[in-house]
């Protein structure tokens, strides 16, 4: 029987990635039909002119130590704003007056457009950390609120129950809360994956940082080098699912 099961799982595994090929050509294909069509490289380059440039990138060393930067930089702003919208909405839980103060910060942070950020937070950093505070205000209210929500969601007999066996407050954590808030952590942090990645290159590309993704889109843009452009999109997706495979997988790890 566990052989027929695990057979059926790779077969819809299969099937799966034989889809996403397909659905991969299918739109690299239209692209390229797109581009003919267009039949100018400076407004849409021909897939084979963008991984051609694409390659060319991939042959210097300022290519590799632009990801590397602006993958650490983005990865430690996502790290810290998890830990602290853990901490703040356990705060907001335990002091009510606390809560509604940060729920109003929250909201806020969510309600101002990342370039209004990025302006505000380079009169007071250098351009090297603005993609780190950027991808932390970005990820902060995602995690504040779903972690919030998810102690919200515990069941209040199981507390009564907790109360009448007088469990201590660690017991407590581990055996009813934790179990509450894994799913809505889960989600908060695939759900913020996109939210940093995207917002830290965004950051970098108005702060212009040495070394940087950010930095090399906007070169590319500004010297109409298009077959560039494209190439440092494709290593902005593929270095985000990559930041978003590696991060889920870890927390799934751990929780």
């Amino acid at each position: 029987m566990g052989n027929i099961l695990t057979g059926a799982k790779r077969k819809k595994k299969c099937v799966v990635y034989r889809r996403k090929f397909i659905a991969v050509l299918v739109l690299l294909a239209a692209w390229q039909l797109l581009s003919m069509w267009v039949d100018r490289e400076i407004f849409l380059p021909s897939v084979p002119d963008t991984f051609r440039a694409l390659a060319a990138l991939a042959r210097t060393k300022e290519f590799y130590l632009s990801i590397g930067t602006s993958f650490v930089r983005i990865a430690v702003g996502f790290v810290l704003a998890v830990l602290a919208g853990v901490l703040l909405a356990v705060m907001a839980e335990i002091n009510a007056q606390i809560g509604e103060i940060l729920q109003i910060f929250m909201q806020l942070v969510k309600s101002i457009p990342v370039a209004s950020f990025v302006i505000l937070v380079l009169l007071w950093v250098s351009t090297s950390r603005l993609s780190t505070i950027i991808s932390f205000l970005m990820v902060l209210p995602v995690v504040f609120t779903n972690v919030r929500g998810g102690i919200w969601q515990v069941d209040e007999k199981l507390l009564e129950m907790a109360e009448v066996f007088r469990l201590g407050i660690w017991k407590k954590v581990r055996a009813i809360y934790l179990p509450a808030v894994k799913p809505s952590f889960v989600t908060a942090c695939s759900v913020g994956l996109g939210f940093c990645f995207k917002s830290g290159i965004a950051a970098e590309v108005i702060g212009l940082p040495a070394n940087s993704i950010g930095g090399e889109l906007y070169k590319a843009k500004l010297y109409l080098m298009t077959p560039e452009l494209f190439a440092w999109t494709i290593v902005i997706v593929a270095a985000s699912v990559l930041f978003e495979k590696l991060v889920m997988w870890g927390i799934r790890k751990i929780v």
